[in-house]
């Protein structure tokens, strides 16, 4: 049975109400949750980022199944914290808890004031961030000099056992880079041919663990209506790397998507009226190589969606995949 999770923006909502969503969520039958990690959003429109390591906790606390997070270490967030603080909720809430961990976007990471990267560099950074972080995870203490820096650091509080740390990519180059040291994989939906060669990229370069797929959808009443809330809310979705790794502020994705294409929007929004057609589409995207998928409604309001998600996706999804 392919497990079904839902994706908590903290984008779009404030971080009560997404509390209430994601234990919401788990009553209406989801398998486990996610949560971006932002400290901007991508346009004014969507107008919250909720500081997700906070939340993360008050959401495992307010529930029983696993929640995971995206986080970019290195620039932001330096990797001794960011093992001290996943150390500690994999402590506090054991086996619930995973990362999902990717180079970063300058929309969160510009604010430090120290330069952008290459990406290249972006990769070496995180690949050494990552290194650190198990380290301390696994109890050592460490020091290390490189694109990170870290002097005689050790994480006091530790687990039972570490929490996974899986990697995010896009593309089949960087899925099969990311092989050698992740735990799982987590990427965003796209052409099915390209998911499928994500997936077939990450495995052949011998990746283990679960393939991670995310899936922007709008649901409403009429299909004009979801469309509608795509483009308010999800506009963003028009652009893709390498473009979304440099741009700085809400205002940049907006001018760089003023030129709303709606066939391009539906490619990245799932837009839909009608569940069971909605659950085909999913499945036939899950079915390109993916053990997980959870489901973004990208609506500020997610109260209707979760009925809908109880009553008919679930139901519908389960039984085709």
């Amino acid at each position: 049975m392919v497990f079904i999770g839902f994706h908590a923006s903290h984008e779009q909502i404030a971080p009560s109400a997404l509390l209430d969503a994601v234990i919401g969520a788990e009553r209406a039958g989801f398998d486990g949750a996610m949560c971006s990690d932002h400290l901007a959003p991508w346009t004014r429109a969507q107008g919250h980022s909720g500081f997700a390591l906070s939340w993360i906790a008050a959401a495992l606390a307010c529930t029983r199944f696993s929640i995971g997070m995206v986080n970019a270490p290195g620039q932001r967030y330096h990797p001794v914290m960011i093992a001290q603080a996943f150390s500690t909720l994999e402590e506090m809430f054991p086996g619930r808890f995973w990362a999902a961990m990717g180079s970063g976007e300058a929309i969160n990471e510009h604010v430090t004031g120290d330069g952008w990267p290459a990406k290249h560099i972006r990769n070496d950074r995180l690949r050494e961030s990552v290194d650190v972080i198990h380290r301390l995870m696994g109890g050592e203490e460490v020091d290390h000099d490189g694109l990170v820096r870290v002097h005689r650091a050790r994480v006091w509080s530790l687990p039972a056992e570490p929490p996974p740390l899986f990697a995010t990519a896009v593309s089949a180059e960087t899925a099969a880079w990311a092989a050698s040291w992740a735990q799982g994989l987590a990427t965003v939906v796209q052409e099915p041919a390209a998911l499928r060669r994500v997936v077939d990229c990450y495995r052949a370069a011998g990746g283990a663990g679960p393939c991670i797929l995310q899936v922007h959808l709008s649901v409403a009443d009429r299909d004009d209506v979801a469309f509608a809330i795509a483009r308010e809310q999800w506009s963003n979705g028009l652009l893709s790397p390498p473009v979304t790794w440099d741009l700085e502020q809400p205002e940049d994705f907006e001018a760089a998507v003023a030129g709303l294409d709606e066939e391009q929007l539906r490619k990245a929004v799932l837009i839909d009226h009608d569940a069971s057609s909605l659950a085909g589409r999913i499945a036939d995207l899950v079915e390109t190589g993916f053990d997980r998928v959870y489901l973004h409604h990208v609506g500020t309001e997610q109260s209707r969606f979760l009925d809908v998600a109880e009553t008919e996706l679930i139901p519908e999804l389960k039984e085709r995949l």
